[in-house]
């Protein structure tokens, strides 16, 4: 994408993201050795991708998927920084592996993913890998070649468990790489695998996953980065409160939802008069574990989460693969002062290891500055963040420059994936407590 066709950054000119971008800019070298640092004590997944905030006085992160799903949104400039990053990922992991065992979602029939597959399969083959596709759909049963609308073709295969090994017919992986989020459970074909490393580890699956606590991990960092170059915290990091027992078919939970709105809103009040921002605050509830923009509800005031209306209810009380929602983290809303041809975008970062790789914009034509866009209707809109990101112009004047504008968002997004290293350090004993799914969930699945 030529620069004339780069988003218009519409808080380039003032207000406190320059300034959040000033000291960025200028502590460069100690942002980079402060990561190096970090990366000696903590281990980056495999990859990942953070939704982000650019609301002018604020540059948060929203979002940390650790399946990204969008692989096929990249362009084709940012193929070899993902290459190369994958390669490093590999050699600390595993450096004499030839062959990787890619496991996909169930779905089979959503062209957007499986392109997404696509892509990713070729990156990974790049890195010298022999790449096989294992499914944990009931009904692949045999070799099952998808065609694809861009001509190329994708093989699925039936998962064949060995002992303590996992694999497809004729093919042992040295490494597992899971694209498929295990929002219904661990399967007990994913446990229990003792000579081969399974990435992301199990407990970056919703089974065991919440939302809740990687934002209390990314308090930690932020906290930290904040001190290291001197700006208040909240500029890169959205207030939150969590509601653990909460059932929306039934109205239970009001009450804590309603206490947690109201003490972010408060939260958000105080910043908003300090630093004289005149927006509305609101909030926004949404699952606790969950992916796709499903169980998101925005909400400006304490009293529109009490006497929710049936339509409502439906919409917050189930997640992916139908599972029941319990659980919600009630998230400070970052409104983005983003556009693309007029329209409310929100960058994407994505990452492979400890790497900024690429990046594209979310954009959707029918929501406002305030909403969820990852909705149905949203596009995609790529960028080449694979040099702007890691490329900054520190010459130049700070708010002026896309590729400083999108250092600092590479910069936050390598935040929110170092947060996610310390979570799952955290939660990797959870693993034993999660059960295999049910007979009727996997029933359910397969039906």
């Amino acid at each position: 994408m030529s620069p004339s066709a780069l988003p218009h950054l519409l808080t380039a000119q003032s207000g406190p993201l320059l300034e959040l971008e000033k000291r960025i800019l200028d502590s460069l070298p100690a942002i980079e050795r402060w990561f190096r640092l970090q990366w000696q004590d903590h281990t980056p997944p495999f990859y990942g991708s953070v939704d982000l905030r650019n609301a002018g006085y604020k540059l948060a992160p929203v979002d940390m998927n650790l399946f990204p799903g969008g692989f096929n949104n990249l362009s084709e400039q940012m193929l070899p920084a993902a290459v190369q990053a994958a390669q490093s990922a590999i050699d600390r992991i595993c450096p004499e592996a030839r062959n990787l065992l890619l496991i996909p979602e169930r779905h089979t029939r959503n062209q957007f993913y499986l392109t997404n597959v696509a892509r990713l399969v070729r990156i990974l083959r790049q890195t010298g890998l022999e790449v096989r596709l294992g499914s944990l759909a009931e009904d692949i049963t045999q070799s099952t070649r998808i065609s694809l609308d861009d001509g190329e073709e994708l093989t699925l295969e039936q998962l064949v468990r060995s002992g303590d090994s996992l694999g497809v017919a004729g093919f042992h992986p040295c490494a597992i790489l899971l694209n498929n989020d295990l929002s219904s459970g661990i399967p007990s074909i994913l446990r229990g695998l003792e000579d081969q490393i399974v990435m992301p580890p199990l407990q970056a699956g919703w089974a065991v996953r919440r939302k809740s606590n990687h934002f209390a991990a990314y308090d930690q960092i932020a906290e930290e980065f904040a001190q290291l170059i001197d700006i208040d915290p909240w500029f890169i990091n959205p207030y939150f409160g969590r509601c653990g027992e909460v059932n929306f078919h039934e109205r239970s939970g009001e009450d804590c939802l309603a206490t947690n709105v109201d003490f972010v809103l408060s939260r958000m009040r105080e910043k908003y008069l300090e630093y004289n921002i005149t927006d509305t605050p609101y909030v926004v509830v949404k699952a606790d574990a969950g992916t796709y923009g499903m169980g998101v509800m925005t909400v400006r005031d304490a009293s529109e989460v009490r006497g929710l209306n049936r339509k409502q209810r439906n919409k917050m009380a189930v997640v992916k693969e139908g599972m029941e929602v319990t659980e919600v983290i009630i998230q400070e809303g970052v409104p983005t002062r983003e556009e693309v041809d007029g329209a409310a975008a929100e960058p994407v970062v994505y990452m492979i290891d400890r790497y900024v790789i690429g990046g594209f914009y979310r954009v959707h034509t029918a929501r406002g500055r305030d909403e969820n866009l990852n909705a149905p209707g949203m596009h995609f809109v790529p960028l080449a963040f694979s040099e702007s990101c890691n490329l900054p112009d520190c010459a130049a004047q700070a708010g002026d420059s896309a590729p400083n504008r999108f250092y600092a968002y590479g910069v936050i997004a390598r935040l929110a994936l170092l947060a996610s290293a310390v979570e799952l350090e955290s939660t990797a004993s959870r693993v034993l407590e999660v059960p295999p799914p049910t007979a009727a969930i996997a029933a359910a699945i397969a039906g």
